[in-house]
Formats: structure tokens, sequence, C-alpha cells
């Protein structure tokens, strides 16, 4: 089975009773992916960044590029998993709180226009946190 590569953006709002601040709720997301859904290849530094939508709080935000065995639907079920294990419950509310996000910006496949999943995401070009990171030093920026 062939490898493919993902650019994932993570970001948290809400402190984790075990994990702590956004900050480090990112950065053990980031850790986790790192084996289990495959292999890291570029990580962004964590930064800060406005909310969007009605939440109050500002969110810490990274990406990372991911080589991995997983096909975007595996890939997309595994993240939300991530999430659920980590606290997130979904409620139907776009931009709430929560205590991570984990969304599929990028695959190498190319696109997916599913009713579950759009590749690549399709309000990445907005979000200063997936572009401004120096994750293009990466020597997968041309697989991605």
């Amino acid at each position: 089975m062939s490898s493919d590569y993902y650019l994932i953006a993570l970001g948290s709002n809400q402190r984790h009773p075990r994990l702590g601040s956004p900050r480090e709720v990112v950065s053990a997301a980031m850790d986790f992916l790192d084996g289990t859904l495959g292999e890291v290849l570029a990580r962004s530094p964590i930064i800060d960044s406005a909310p969007e939508g009605p939440s109050q709080r500002r969110y810490a935000n990274a990406a990372l590029a991911i080589e991995s065995r997983l096909d975007p639907d595996e890939m997309l079920y595994s993240l939300q998993a991530l999430e659920a294990q980590l606290g997130r419950v979904r409620r139907g509310q776009r931009w709430r709180s929560r205590v991570i996000d984990l969304d599929i910006i990028l695959w190498s496949g190319g696109i997916v226009d599913a009713p579950d999943l759009a590749i690549p995401h399709p309000l990445f070009r907005e979000r200063a946190f997936v572009l401004e990171p120096e994750i293009g030093r990466a020597s997968c920026r041309e697989r991605v």
C-alpha cells in the first residue's frame, strides 16, 4: 500500500483538565499524531490567532505535514476519534469553543468532495495560521 501526504491543521481554545492550556493541547495532539496516524514530516510553530465566529477565546493553532497509509476517509475518522478522546463534543454549531479541532487541509491525492469531507478544506486560504507557518521549508512541500 502506498503512502499519501496530508496537511493537517490543529487548533484549541479551551483548557484540557489533564493536558493544560490550548498550546499544550495542540502540542500533545501533534505528538500523538506522529507515529500513530503516520510519520510527521514537518511541524509549524504553534501560534495564537483571533477567534472565528461567536467564540471569544483566542486560539492556539498549528499545522503539520504527515505521511500516512490512511485514505482520506480513514484519516478523517482517526482525527475525529482523537478529538473525541481529548473531549471534543460536536454539537453542530460552527466556531464554538473547543478543546481540539483537527482538519485535513490538503491531500496529495487531490480533491475530495463528499458530504462529510471536502479537500482542500474550503476555508484554508482564509486562515493565516495555515498559510503563514514556516512549514514550507520541509522536504514534503512538493508532495502535499
